[in-house]
């Protein structure tokens, strides 16, 4: 038989079916790629979600923007109304946009944020561009942070640097964008953003390194607050005023480039660049704003807003003090093994116009004016005159000057030897020792203490026969203190350094009112002393501290061993005392007070009193002056 073929139906039938087979199978690849995808989705949504919730859960309270900060700060005044130095972080006063000039925004626009006005608070082609930018140069070179996310940071985070951080920074920028418009934004941001130097707020800047107002910067100056920003402390001017020149240089290039500003406007700033503001007071002047600072709760209590302190400091008076305290140390500081120092200048009302603490403030910020205690010496003596001059004697009261033994002590002169029978006057010229305790010792010590104690003598005075040659300890700042009413017509005083307290808004917290405690002195008894102190400088153991054609008393002090040396003298106008000695109290080589301290005094006083007119001590004729004296004898002398 013929062989069969195969039939090529056959064939036919089995093609369709693998046509057949290719759509379902990429239809079961499509359902199970859907499937997958929608998985991953929901489980990628559910991860990102609880993501989003860990990021935010501790999201800081928003109401903080409207609190502000809660530290607070102090810009200090000098009583010419100049600032003299700050203390903490200070916060300029609130200024709208429409008060700030348009070069500045457009200077912070420029360099901080061109694409502001269009993004949501986050800018994707910033961070992208700033990614690739600081991977081409292997490290940060450019910032993706948008301005919202600098108000953020700035307002609500912690410096930290984490992911988490990060996370919170983007989600509060864009709630900031739902919140506020740009221009809100915007102002909050200048009206907070750290400018350096301890300066928040661009009204603070503006006054801390031009001082000026906001409206009144120029272009250049705008530029330099502008370009702060990026790096506060590495371009303030204060700190390197040519690398703040070049950063200044490079915000009016980003404004051209940004459209804001021609090549030829940018040209034109660069010629004439910013010039900071000289920096108020001298390093020294800390010792005065510590001084000022520990005082400040006993009349405001604790602040809860950023300060104005009007001070009573005097910057042409301290400055000068500085320079001639630095002089003396350079004079004599080694060579006389003189290794610390202080002064305080005084108002006759006890307005405190200088203070140097110390030889560096720092290397120790321990203020001498202020805080050390140290045996005054002679410069005690006024008060035991006073007080034999209010107990009946007279400048010319004779006493002699013989050997005087208590017990194992025995007051010894300086010079050794004894002149006899002398005035009051002239031993107190000659700061003669054993007069001093035996007129000390006739007043009465407990009166004589009362008598220092009066005039402002604050420390603990110790009832002994070395009373009288100033073995007790005092302050500087007290003792000149003391010797005020000398010096304005026998009025007691109080030192003080506040004259006014103000918060940054205007609001007035403390004022001074009033000048001291009184009549201290009678009349007859003031002029005596200023009869008697005006010798000790003149022709006396203060000689050198002699001002020609000026009116000027005041007494030297050393104490034992030259461990203490002093001055302590005024004019009509000022009161100024001076203090040379060692911290550990190691004896000095032979500086009396009638040496380097009188010496200090005098080259001071000459140039401090220049600009002022010659006058005579106030008489002590003051309302009720004749009725103290009589109740001082009625009573003996005790107050």
């Amino acid at each position: 038989m013929p062989e069969k073929r195969k039939k090529p139906a056959n064939k036919s039938r089995r093609k369709p079916a693998t046509a057949r087979a290719a759509p379902r199978t990429r239809a079961s690849l499509l359902r199970r790629v859907s499937y997958w995808s929608a998985v991953l989705l929901l489980w990628g949504g559910i991860a990102a979600a609880l993501l989003l919730a860990w990021f935010a859960y501790d999201l800081p309270d928003t109401d903080m923007l409207g609190r502000g900060r809660t530290s607070t700060g102090i810009t200090f005044l000098g009583a010419n109304g100049e600032t003299v130095g700050t203390r903490g972080d200070i916060v300029g006063a609130t200024v709208r946009l429409r008060e700030m000039p348009t070069h500045l925004v457009n200077a912070v626009i420029a360099t901080e944020d061109r694409r502001f006005y269009s993004h949501i608070g986050v800018d994707p082609w910033g961070l992208l561009r700033a990614a690739w930018a600081n991977l081409r140069a292997g490290r940060i070179v450019q910032g993706g942070s948008t301005i919202t996310q600098q108000l953020a940071k700035n307002v609500f985070l912690t410096p930290e640097r984490s992911i988490r951080r990060k996370a919170q920074e983007l989600l509060l920028a864009v709630w900031l964008e739902q919140q506020y418009s740009k221009d809100e934004i915007l102002t909050l941001y200048l009206n907070r953003v750290y400018f350096g130097s301890g300066t928040y707020g661009i009204s603070a800047a503006a006054q801390k390194y031009f001082g000026k107002s906001v409206g009144a910067l120029d272009l250049s100056e705008a530029a330099m607050l502008a370009g702060l920003l990026k790096a506060p402390s590495r371009y303030a001017p204060t700190r390197d005023l040519a690398r703040a020149r070049a950063r200044a240089n490079q915000v009016l290039a980003n404004m051209v480039d940004a459209g804001f500003l021609t090549g030829d406007g940018a040209s034109a700033a660069s010629r004439r660049p910013a010039t900071v503001r000289a920096s108020g007071g001298a390093y020294g002047v800390q010792y005065y704003l510590d001084w000022v600072v520990d005082r400040l709760p006993d009349y405001i209590g604790r602040p809860d807003a950023d300060l104005i302190v009007e001070t009573t400091l005097d910057p042409r008076l301290q400055l000068l003090a500085e320079e001639k305290m630095a002089a003396a140390f350079a004079k004599a500081g080694t060579a006389a093994r003189v290794g610390q120092g202080a002064m305080v200048v005084l108002a006759p009302d006890g307005a405190v116009r200088a203070m140097v603490g110390g030889r560096s403030y720092a290397k120790s910020q321990f203020n001498r004016a202020t805080q050390a205690r140290r045996q005054p010496g002679s410069a005690f003596k006024p008060f035991v005159y006073l007080t034999a001059l209010e107990r009946g004697m007279t400048p010319d009261t004779m006493m002699r000057d013989s050997p005087l033994i208590f017990g194992d002590w025995q007051p010894r002169n300086f010079s050794g030897k004894f002149a006899g029978e002398v005035s009051l006057e002239v031993a107190l010229r000659d700061s003669i020792n054993t007069v001093a305790v035996k007129v000390s010792e006739k007043a009465g010590r407990h009166r004589v203490i009362d008598t220092a104690h009066r005039l402002g003598i604050l420390s603990d005075l110790q009832p002994t026969p070395a009373l009288a040659l100033g073995a007790s300890e005092v302050g500087l700042l007290e003792l000149t203190t003391a010797y005020a009413p000398f010096a304005n017509g026998g009025r007691a005083v109080l030192p003080h350094g506040i004259r006014k307290v103000k918060t940054a808004a205007g609001r007035v917290l403390y004022q001074r009112h009033g000048a001291g405690g009184g009549q201290v002195i009678a009349r007859h008894d003031l002029d005596a002393m200023n009869r008697m102190l005006m010798t000790a400088l003149r022709s006396g153991t203060g000689k050198a501290a002699r001002l020609p054609g000026r009116v000027a008393a005041g007494k030297t002090g050393t104490s034992q061993d030259f461990r203490d040396a002093w001055f302590i003298g005024y004019t009509p106008q000022l009161v100024t005392g001076i203090w040379f000695g060692n911290d550990d109290g190691r004896p000095m080589r032979r500086v009396t007070g009638g040496g380097l301290p009188a010496l200090t005094w005098q080259h001071f006083m000459s140039e401090a009193l220049a600009p002022m007119p010659s006058t005579a001590f106030p008489d002590g004729r003051a309302e009720g002056g004749d009725l103290i004296s009589r109740i001082f004898r009625a009573l003996g002398g005790d107050t």
